[in-house]
């Protein structure tokens, strides 16, 4: 799987098996990505990426990859846990993979609704 920022200077792939896509509803989700983020992950060692990634740590857990040429947000670590999440709209081409569950659902907008039916968690586990 491949996949790349809106204007292309950073590129990533991976031969890892990717994760279904969790949805994360946190406002620093929302309020970097504009909406809620849906993610997949692989572990760090499979993952490589071609360009400059500027790096924001919004929390002492965690930091969000972005490029700095066009803004997109890409990715997501949490500090020491060796994986990274990737966001799925940057996946080039169609990822086949259903969405998992919804993070942080307690935390939505309030202009959107999680479909009934699909997994949700008002935090995170």
């Amino acid at each position: 799987m491949k996949g790349s920022c809106l204007c292309g200077a950073v590129r990533w792939d991976t031969e890892a098996q990717l994760r279904p896509p969790v949805a994360c509803h946190c406002t620093q989700c929302r309020k970097q990505s504009g909406h809620y983020w849906a993610a997949t992950a692989v572990p760090d060692e499979t993952l490589t990426v071609a360009g400059e990634v500027r790096w924001y740590q919004a929390s002492p857990a965690a930091r969000r990859g972005f490029c700095p040429t066009c803004g997109s947000f890409l990715f997501w670590q949490e500090i020491g846990r060796g994986r990274t999440s990737i966001g799925c709209g940057s996946v080039d081409g169609p990822t086949h993979l259903p969405p998992e569950r919804h993070i942080f659902a307690a935390f939505k907008g309030d202009y959107y609704a999680i479909p009934e039916g699909e997994a949700r968690e008002e935090g995170w586990d």
